[in-house]
């Protein structure tokens, strides 16, 4: 099987919100989102739930728990076998669609111009 090639959204002011928002979190989640990013990139189209979900407009999650709290990664296909990883969020009941709203908007974005927004270092 081929392997999906993970991207990572970037904004234009050089700005990474999904990393500035693993930052923020617990060693321990942060290295659950990171073994599932991995996943990802194994599976690709093939992942399913648990391990991630479709939601609306193209935009998928994946889905992270510890404890009580609902971790969600949201990203998208912008290609066969290239996934873009537009940010995460910690969740209650649902994804707000403000945040699929901003997924979809930054993969318009990553899709006019994936140089400009495509962060290059690692996770």
């Amino acid at each position: 099987m081929t392997k999906t090639e993970i991207r990572i959204f970037q904004e234009a002011e050089n700005q990474v919100p999904l990393l500035n928002w693993l930052d923020g979190l617990p060693t321990k989640v942060h290295d659950k989102c990171t073994v599932r990013i991995e996943l990802l990139a194994e599976k690709g189209h093939d992942l399913r739930r648990p391990h991630c979900d479709i939601l609306e407009q193209g935009i998928h999650e994946l889905r992270i728990r510890r404890g009580n709290v609902n971790y969600r990664i949201l990203y998208a296909y912008a290609g066969q076998r290239v996934v873009l990883l537009s940010h995460g969020l910690t969740k209650e009941k649902k994804v707000p669609k403000t945040e699929i709203q901003q997924a979809v908007r930054n993969l318009k974005r990553f899709k006019e111009n994936p140089k400009a927004h495509t962060y290059t270092g690692g996770l």
